[in-house]
């Protein structure tokens, strides 16, 4: 019994070699909204994955800069998926927990052009002669 035969499943946490306060943080999987300085979503159809931050952070003020810094080796790492279900699948076969966010879709109503240019109240004429 080394693992290879058929019908055994391996977590592949086991055989990562990843260290086990790893093992044991949440990640969440969520699909980023789009920036808000582009009119474009070219950067918001995959899904990422990202770990908890950690409670006590193990944050400390940077003497030099005033920055903060941290201790927390995950807090900038994500991944990338293409879709939802391979952003859980990946997931499931590390043995992470995970919780997914999901996302919040724009309602969009279609108008006319002139729709623009219309007011709710009537306007008010100021006549200056």
């Amino acid at each position: 019994m080394d693992g290879s035969e058929p019908g055994v499943d391996t977590p592949a946490a086991v055989l990562s070699g990843a260290p086990m306060d790893l093992q044991a943080r949440t990640v969440r999987i969520y699909r980023p909204a789009k920036t808000a300085t582009q009119s474009g979503d070219w950067h918001s159809h995959h899904w990422r994955m990202d770990w908890d931050v950690l409670a006590k952070g193990h944050r400390w003020e940077n003497p030099l800069m005033g920055w903060q810094s941290s201790a927390d080796f995950m807090q900038g790492t994500h991944l990338n998926f293409q879709t939802k279900e391979d952003a859980i699948n990946f997931a499931n076969k590390q043995g992470y927990e995970y919780f997914v966010q999901e996302p919040n879709e724009r309602k969009i109503v279609p108008k006319a052009y002139a729709a623009q240019f219309l007011h709710v109240k009537r306007m008010k004429q100021v006549r200056t002669k």
